[in-house]
């Protein structure tokens, strides 16, 4: 590599400062700007701050550009208009429409001849592989996967939504005796209300019907119907003082039997004191792989399920082979 990977941010809310702080710790990229909708005297970044409108005018510039907009209505303008003109990374994760998302951002890439990574974080990303390997590894068998303990975005947003609200949080709780039952190797079939609990922080407005409230809340379809949900009142000092953090994890597991009916369990699992920083630093990795498979002539766009581990490290195959393998 004659220079470092030069990188732009789109977008720069909690998961854009995320991979700014994620590229200091990796000495082979540079971050030449961030892009906002917002005036960029506004945005406080360490880099040079440009309006969004651009973009264009850094193609030259830019070998990568980490895509950190949200998967309602940023990404899926986004992805497709930016792929045919630099190699990009996103983390789209709205589960049932990524292969609608996948062909419009694979036919833009491949006509600019560019690559795109689609849908990597940790879930769509790090746990999908993880379901690939245990399906693989366990074909008779089941898989599970358990969120939390931590803040759903989606979620908490929903509740703030909600009239007579001022601010709410919104916790996904896996159910320890569920997780209990899969570890050991019971194969249980297993209803949503049964793996997770959903947990919400509200503090209301003055007068407002805090029953109205909480019903409203515990039979929202979609969000929490299907749940066993819990909503607590508080207070504007304790959201500051207890719920300014964004937590998350969770796990994937693969139970099922081999040969002799032996029971097999295969658990990967994450605690995240910061999920979009997280999340940041899977996208900053795959934004390595990006650039070598462009540097290579690859086009198009790419999952996690196409793109091989050796190309996330900075190492050479060598080095990975001799102190990794």
């Amino acid at each position: 590599m004659t220079h470092k990977i030069r990188v732009g941010i789109v977008g720069y809310g909690n998961l854009g400062r995320g991979v700014e702080k994620a590229l200091k710790q990796n000495s082979d990229f540079e971050l030449k700007a961030v892009f906002s909708r917002r005036d960029p005297q506004g945005v406080s970044s360490e880099a040079t701050a440009v309006h969004i409108s651009e973009l264009d005018n850094y193609k030259e510039l830019i070998d990568v550009l980490i895509l950190c907009g949200g998967s309602a209505t940023d990404l899926p303008e986004q992805g497709p208009a930016l792929a045919g003109k630099f190699h990009t990374v996103d983390s789209f994760d709205t589960h049932a429409k990524i292969p609608a998302y996948y062909e419009s951002v694979d036919a833009a890439a491949r006509e600019g001849g560019k690559v795109s990574v689609i849908s990597t974080g940790w879930d769509p990303g790090l746990f999908s592989l993880n379901r690939l390997l245990g399906e693989a590894v366990l074909p008779e068998g089941n898989e599970y996967t358990f969120w939390g303990k931590g803040v759903s975005q989606g979620h908490s947003d929903a509740i703030r939504r909600v009239s007579g609200v001022k601010n709410g949080v919104q916790y996904t709780i896996p159910r320890e005796e569920a997780i209990d039952r899969v570890r050991s190797g019971e194969n249980p079939e297993l209803s949503t209300r049964e793996k997770h609990l959903r947990e919400c922080f509200i503090v209301a407005e003055d007068g407002a019907d805090r029953t109205a409230i909480e019903n409203e809340i515990k039979e929202m379809p979609n969000y929490f119907a299907d749940y066993d949900t819990v909503v607590h009142f508080i207070s504007e000092e304790e959201m500051k003082r207890d719920h300014a953090a964004m937590p998350h994890g969770g796990m994937v597991l693969r139970s099922g039997r081999t040969g002799d009916n032996n029971n097999q369990i295969i658990e990967f699992g994450l605690k995240l004191d910061s999920n979009p920083e997280f999340t940041a630093s899977v996208l900053v990795a795959y934004a390595r792989a990006a650039f070598k498979l462009g540097q290579a002539g690859d086009t198009g766009a790419k999952t996690v399920f196409d793109i091989p581990f050796g190309l996330l490290s900075p190492k050479s195959p060598a080095q990975l082979r001799k102190e990794l393998l």
